[in-house]
């Protein structure tokens, strides 16, 4: 993984996420969602159980590249499943998103029925501070302008 040089930032921690800026993570990730449902989930379990990062790096690697630019989503090393008889396995993986001096943490929860983004934290680069009016509008628009410019156009 590359390390990305970073200057001054203002951070907007998950609790200050508005709907709007959750509702764009979520839509921005849903086709990456359901191709990562496509993997067998008994070998996901399989590679977090067995701390093959690589392996699973290289699915979600393999996922991203279909729908974002090349190491715009990236996984964070890090990964857990919550398996019982009782219940429907739950598959979390942490994951980061860089574009255009936006950074997003979160954790993607591979569920059924539902799956889940838990934000975990947002920094913006270059920022004027959060205490500025409309900071948090701003930030909201360069959030949503960041994963828009990540997508790959589909041309045909």
């Amino acid at each position: 993984m590359r390390e990305e040089k970073r200057g001054p930032s203002t951070a907007l921690e998950s609790q200050k996420c508005d709907e709007t800026c959750r509702a764009a993570i979520v839509s921005a990730l849903k086709q990456f969602t359901t191709e990562m449902q496509l993997i067998d989930v008994v070998d996901l379990i399989a590679f977090i159980r067995t701390d093959q990062h690589a392996n699973i790096e290289d699915l979600i690697k393999s996922s991203a590249e279909l729908f974002f630019k090349p190491d715009t989503l990236r996984y964070s090393m890090a990964a857990a499943v919550d398996l019982s008889w009782e219940t429907m396995p739950a598959v979390s993986l942490d994951l980061e998103f860089f574009n255009k001096g936006v950074w997003i943490y979160f954790t993607l929860v591979l569920r059924h029925p539902d799956n889940a983004v838990n934000v975990t934290y947002i920094e913006f680069s270059g920022s004027s501070g959060a205490g500025s009016s409309g900071a948090s509008e701003t930030m909201s628009v360069r959030l949503i302008e960041a994963l828009k410019d990540a997508r790959l156009s589909r041309q045909r």
